[in-house]
């Protein structure tokens, strides 16, 4: 696990800041406060991305539909291959919620 690199007080903060979040306009206002837009874009392509991709789609239709790079959809890929699952844990939840 990469994390484990990162780990530490300044990355609980956040982490444990984050967790506070009561809802989807409080995500916005704070991730508004904490990131660039680029940043938070960036984000939610991943998401996209890793969606997609577990839907069984091409890395041409989701180039073209996400603007993403061919490297971040492989980046993307190796995670739902040999990560954490948690690409895989946070879309189940999502669309459980709907």
């Amino acid at each position: 696990m990469q994390i484990e690199k990162l780990r530490g007080k300044e990355l609980d903060q956040l982490f444990d800041a984050i967790l506070t979040l009561q809802d989807r306009e409080e995500c916005y206002r704070f991730f508004d406060d904490l990131c660039t837009i680029n940043e938070i874009q960036s984000l939610s392509q991943r998401l996209e991305v890793a969606r997609m991709l577990r839907e069984g789609n091409t890395y041409h239709k989701i180039e073209a539909e996400t603007g993403a790079s061919t490297a971040t959809i492989s980046r993307v890929k190796r995670c739902l291959n040999y990560g954490n699952d948690t690409y895989e844990m946070v879309l189940d939840r999502v669309e459980g919620e709907k």
